[in-house]
Formats: C-alpha cells, sequence, structure tokens
C-alpha cells in the first residue's frame, strides 16, 4: 500500500525520498496550493492523485478526467506524479499537455469528461504549485469535497482500483481557441489591443486568440520564462497594471487587457492608460450585457463595488445583483444555482453562463466581451464607458501576510471586534457603522457609503483587504487606516504586498 503522507520531511535526506510529503494547509477552501518541494514532494503529488480517485469513486462519478499543466519549471513532473497516483486509483486520464485552466475546464465538455485536474498555482510566486479539482462540470470542488479530500489523502484511506487509463489528446488547443473564435461576434471596429501574458502560460494562446478575432495585438511579456522576471502573472497586482498602462501609452492602443498565469483571469487597463479593477469593469459589462438580456441576474463578490446595487443604469435595465462568497469555485456554483447570466470577481475571474459561455471562468472568454463591448460602442472609447460610471474610490486588492495556521483565526476576531463596535455605536473612521455583512470575512459599511473588507485569502498564507468609498479620496484612506488599525490589534498580521 502506498504510505501514509507526512506533515513535515527534510529535504535531501533518505526520508524525503522514501515517503510522501503533504502539508495539511495546502488543502484550501476550493482547490490545493503548496511550495514545492518544501510543503509537498512527488510522493505526496501521487498520494494527492491517489486521493483525488478515490474520491471520484466515492461520489460515485464515471472516472474519466481531463488534466494539463501551466507554465513552471517543474510542473510538468507534477503533473505525471499526479496522472500515476490517479491511474492507481482507477482513472482514465486525458492529458492535454501545457493548458490554461479553463482549456482543461473546456475539456470536461469537448472530451466528455466529467472530472478535471489542473495542475497550476495561478499567479502564485514561482516556487508554488497546486490543482484545480471538480467533478461536476462546470463547478469546481468546495470546501465539502476539499475536506473530504484532505482527510482521504492526509489518512492514507486511498484506494486502487483496476481499469486506470492514459491517453495524450494531442493539439487541444486547437480545438479550444476554435470553440472560443466560433463564440465571438464579428468585430467591425479597428481595434489595437495590448496583450500581457506575465511571462506566463497565457503567452501561447491569447494573443493567437486576439488575432484571429481581427484586432491588431501588441504582445507585452508573452515570452514563455517560469521566474517571471518582471512581475507576478496577476492582473490584480499594481506591477502587472502599471506596465499595461504604459504600454497602451506608448503604442496608442484602445485597450490593455493582462492574463494571469492560468488564464482565468482578465484585467483592463483603457485607452488613457487607467486601469480599472476587475469590478468596475464587471459594471461595465453588466450595463452593456444587461441591453442584451433585461432583467438579467449577475453573481459578484463581496471584494466588488457598491455599484452594482446603486449605479442607475442597471437600476433602469432592472438587473439583479447577488453578493457572495470571494472565490471562483464559490461564484461559479452561485451562478449555476441561480441561473445568473454572468458572474463577476474583482480579481478578475469572470463566469459567463449561455448563451455567452459554459459558466466557468475563462480569462479569453473575458477578453472577448470586452472587446465585443467596444465594438458595440463604436463611438466610445475605453475610457468614455469608464468615465459614464458614477465616481468611487477604490483600492485594489490588498494583503496582509498572516500565516496560514492564523489567519482564519485572525478574521474571527477582528469580525467580533467590529460587531461589538457597530453594537456600541462605536463609530469607525468618524462614520457609523450602518452594516456588517459576514458572508465571507466581515465587510463594514459606513452610513456615506464608504465600506472595508477583511477576509482570509484562499490560496496564501495572507488576509485580504479592500475598501471603496463612493465619497472621496479621503474617506477611502480614513476608512483603510481604520480598518487596518483593527488589523494591527492582532500581531500575527504582517506587512501588505501593496497599499493605497
Amino acid at each position: 500500500m502506498f504510505p501514509k503522507p507526512s506533515a513535515a520531511l527534510t529535504p535531501n535526506t533518505f526520508a524525503f525520498e522514501q515517503l510522501p510529503l503533504v502539508k495539511p494547509t495546502g488543502f484550501r477552501e476550493y482547490d490545493a496550493r503548496w511550495l514545492f518541494p518544501e510543503e509537498i514532494n512527488l510522493m505526496g503529488v501521487q498520494a494527492l492523485g491517489l486521493g483525488i480517485g478515490t474520491l471520484v469513486h466515492e461520489l460515485g462519478v464515471r472516472p474519466d478526467i481531463v488534466t494539463g499543466h501551466d507554465f513552471r519549471a517543474y510542473s510538468s513532473s507534477i503533473k505525471l506524479a499526479l496522472i500515476a497516483g490517479m491511474q492507481a486509483a482507477g482513472l482514465r486520464v486525458k492529458d492535454i499537455g501545457l493548458a490554461l485552466s479553463p482549456m482543461a475546464y473546456f475539456g470536461q465538455f469537448a472530451l466528455d469528461c466529467p472530472c478535471v485536474a489542473m495542475v497550476t498555482a495561478s499567479h502564485n510566486d514561482n516556487g508554488w504549485t497546486g490543482v484545480k479539482m471538480g467533478a461536476n462540470r462546470p463547478m469546481t470542488f468546495g470546501p465539502e469535497e476539499m475536506g473530504r479530500l484532505k482527510e482521504i489523502v492526509l489518512g492514507g484511506t486511498y484506494r486502487y482500483r483496476d481499469g486506470g487509463a492514459y491517453e495524450f489528446v494531442e493539439g487541444f488547443a486547437r480545438s479550444y481557441l476554435a470553440d472560443l473564435q466560433a463564440r465571438a461576434k464579428p468585430i467591425s471596429r479597428k481595434l489595437k489591443v495590448v496583450a500581457a501574458c506575465g511571462n506566463g502560460t497565457a503567452g501561447a494562446f491569447a494573443p493567437k486568440l486576439l488575432e484571429a478575432l481581427g484586432v491588431e495585438v501588441i504582445p507585452l511579456d508573452v515570452e514563455p520564462d517560469y521566474t517571471f522576471p518582471r512581475y507576478n502573472p496577476n492582473p490584480e497586482d499594481m506591477e502587472m497594471l502599471h506596465a499595461i498602462a504604459a504600454k497602451v501609452k506608448e503604442t496608442g492602443a484602445d485597450v490593455g487587457l493582462g492574463f494571469d498565469g492560468d488564464g482565468d483571469r482578465c484585467g483592463v487597463v483603457d485607452d488613457e492608460g487607467e486601469e480599472i479593477f476587475a469590478d468596475k469593469i464587471g459594471v461595465m459589462l453588466a450595463r452593456d450585457l444587461g441591453k442584451l438580456h433585461p432583467g438579467a441576474t449577475f453573481v459578484v463578490d463581496v471584494k466588488s463595488t457598491g455599484l452594482y446595487l446603486t449605479d442607475p443604469e442597471l437600476q433602469a435595465l432592472a438587473v439583479k445583483t447577488d453578493y457572495w462568497k470571494t472565490g471562483h469555485s464559490y461564484i461559479k456554483r452561485r451562478v449555476n444555482e441561480l441561473g445568473a447570466l454572468a458572474g463577476f470577481e474583482k480579481s478578475g475571474h469572470f463566469f459567463f453562463n449561455e448563451p455567452i459561455g459554459r459558466g466557468y471562468d475563462d480569462g479569453l472568454l473575458t477578453a472577448i466581451a470586452v472587446i465585443e463591448m467596444l465594438d458595440r460602442n463604436p463611438d466610445r472609447s475605453m475610457a468614455d464607458l469608464y468615465r459614464a460610471l458614477p465616481k468611487t474610490w477604490g483600492s485594489p486588492t490588498m494583503s496582509p501576510h498572516c500565516d496560514d495556521e492564523a489567519k482564519y483565526g485572525v478574521v474571527e476576531r477582528v469580525t467580533e471586534r467590529f460587531r461589538a463596535m457597530k453594537d456600541a455605536g462605536e463609530p469607525i473612521a468618524g462614520s457609523r457603522i450602518t452594516e456588517l455583512v459576514t458572508v465571507n470575512g466581515v465587510r463594514i459599511t459606513t452610513e456615506d457609503g464608504t465600506w472595508g473588507l477583511v477576509r482570509a485569502s484562499s490560496n496564501k498564507p495572507e488576509l485580504v483587504v479592500v475598501i471603496e468609498s463612493p465619497a472621496s479620496k479621503e474617506r477611502l484612506h480614513a476608512m483603510f487606516q481604520a480598518v487596518d488599525a483593527v488589523l494591527r490589534e492582532n500581531p500575527q498580521v504582517g506587512a501588505y504586498n501593496q497599499t493605497i
């Protein structure tokens, strides 16, 4: 029987080569992330594959699974170790090779595989690895499935089964790109588009798609380099957005599009070099799509702008908005449950249901939606569409370090602190607290509409902080300082990756 994993092993020892290493904190709310090889070794990845196969059979799902890997120095070897475990557990594996996460999700439909296991650390720094998994297309695992998978793997209770198989699917990227192109409407407007890929996986696919749409493509950091020398491929990081903005200004492009490490997210910069956070892009797309689909429902995450509820144009279109938990798995499921037209996350995960998409997040499909929005507004620039939104002042997503073992406890204490303030009538940043939303962390709203959010990151040892004010830039900063002061009551909270 394959050995039960250890929670800690020292590299460059015999034990490290003889036993599986799986750090328990790598099992997160809706996918898995580890530092490689410090937190998981290749035998640990085999154990994960055995666990996935065991869980798939336990769920009673047909054991056909599609897998692929992102562009990192070690992703291919991790995928092969995962495949070895999945085959041993009786899964029939279809390997699409180097891929974007949405390409693997597409494979569930195109290759008739109920299950997916995509090897990717998404936008995480070099050194991270992980797996995005699902057994009920187009959804991916949530906390219940991840909790059961953790039990199976860490307990070593996986089961061998006969029937495992392997097939490499050659040229699958062509099918994926052809499907996206078929979903796109003909573009009549002459557009110049910056395509930024952060030297990650999207560089192999995004420029080809955009060229096929008939736009002029200006490539930026599309060459593969798994050290990510310029910046992490993360369209929430201001460093990437600044690089896109500089290229837009230099070339006179109509729009800049930035894709994350596994291609399921898209960030946008307008023609004047203004970085537009993805939640505002969502409002713009909701306005555009709401005209085509009156009364449509949209799902948005709790990190997102309040404009989805207050924007007069969305109100006039009678669209409905549902605020839900942050995380691609949560929003994907909520979109499916409500039959929503689309779901938008501030991180840049956008989920389009039929007739636009299949319900999963795809940064390239988001790019198509943005380009089609510009095409439907031939007399308006991206900057014009952005200026047409009611003005609010918002922060980027800011992430102070907090160890995985501590972060959920910190969020609980911070939530209780804000609850006590509200109950006592104690103001925050000089304003009365009018509402606390605790569906995912805590979102504190004051009487002038200014709000702040604190939650635990689902995929890194960090907290997540977002602030927005419809009143003024000064209120934005005052709210951030007040929220941060409460956070600093907890010594486990470290430095931010970026701040306002």
